[in-house]
């Protein structure tokens, strides 16, 4: 009857899953995956060209944003107005 406790004990504490740091782990690991596959990084703080993603546990992800040429309006040189 004491084997069938202790077994039963045992089979309880491992069939309740991960313990907390092991799904932290994976969470953190999972951000800095996704983080990466947009092509960012985790760093402590973003430049003025770049914009917060996500967090990767508690730094930032940083990604560049996409340069857009500036539209340049067609400059009207023969004088007249419209």
């Amino acid at each position: 009857m004491k084997i069938l406790c202790i077994f039963l004990t045992f089979l309880f504490t491992v069939s309740c899953g991960p313990s907390v740091s092991q799904k932290k782990t994976k969470e953190d690991t999972e951000k800095k995956i996704e983080c990466y596959l947009v092509r960012g990084a985790c760093k402590t703080s973003c430049n003025t060209w770049e914009y917060i993603y996500n967090y990767c546990s508690t730094e930032p992800c940083c990604v560049v944003r996409e340069y857009q040429k500036p539209v340049l309006e067609p400059v009207n040189t023969t004088g007249d107005t419209l």
